[in-house]
């Protein structure tokens, strides 16, 4: 398995410096990652960072929380386009979807995917603050938008990906759409079972610790 073709190599955290940033487009380019994952600001540097890589850049939006306006979110989705982003990972608004105003939500994720067109959706649906019904119906949500990705978490709420959760969402979008396992991937072992139970992608911040652990592993046999 070249689990570095499924690493979203991500750094979302509030302190990140430019130098910060720079290091993971360096991993990126040398473990060949996915793609680099980071917030918008840093979108146009790590354009350059990435250029002729063939390393993807994907750019969060509404993050962490999903509860600005679908405006809001909407422009922050078309100005990281316009700067290098092909991939958008954007925050449901999570109270809406617990008061059962599915409509919101959908409109919400649909709004995004018809601002950035054949770029690729994920859609962050928080799992850690909800229900297993609650999370089978924003994974249902996000494929009435068209969305590409249903993704696990942030990796900024009360926990994150879990086994059950990705089987869970699997289960509901089938070929429909994919998932991606994100929050608290830190080793190659649980990046394999996550790629087993069916995620097409991994946003962590460990990627090179993953790699190397598959190095490892195989140097065992």
């Amino acid at each position: 398995m070249k689990i570095n073709e499924y690493i979203d190599h991500t750094l979302l955290k509030a302190t990140a410096t430019k130098a910060e940033i720079k290091v993971i487009c360096d991993e990126a380019k040398k473990y060949n990652f996915y793609a680099v994952c980071v917030n918008g600001s840093y979108v146009p540097y790590v354009k350059e960072e990435l250029k002729d890589s063939g390393v993807n850049i994907a750019a969060v939006i509404g993050f962490p929380l999903g509860a600005m306006s679908t405006k809001a979110k909407v422009f922050e989705a078309e100005q990281a386009v316009r700067d290098g982003a092909t991939e958008i990972d954007m925050v449901i608004q999570i109270g809406k979807l617990i008061d059962g105003d599915y409509e919101y939500v959908e409109n919400d994720i649909r709004e995004i995917k018809k601002a950035i067109g054949d770029n690729v959706l994920k859609v962050i649906i928080e799992t850690c603050y909800l229900t297993d019904e609650q999370k089978k119906k924003a994974c249902e949500l996000a494929l009435n938008a068209k969305a590409d990705y249903v993704k696990t978490s942030t990796g900024f709420g009360t926990g994150g990906a879990t086994f059950e959760d990705v089987k869970l969402m699997k289960d509901v979008v089938k070929d429909n759409a994919k998932v991606k396992a994100s929050g608290g991937v830190k080793d190659y072992e649980t990046a394999e079972k996550y790629v087993e139970l069916g995620a097409s992608r991994l946003g962590t911040s460990s990627g090179v610790k993953i790699i190397e652990g598959e190095k490892a592993g195989e140097n065992d046999y």
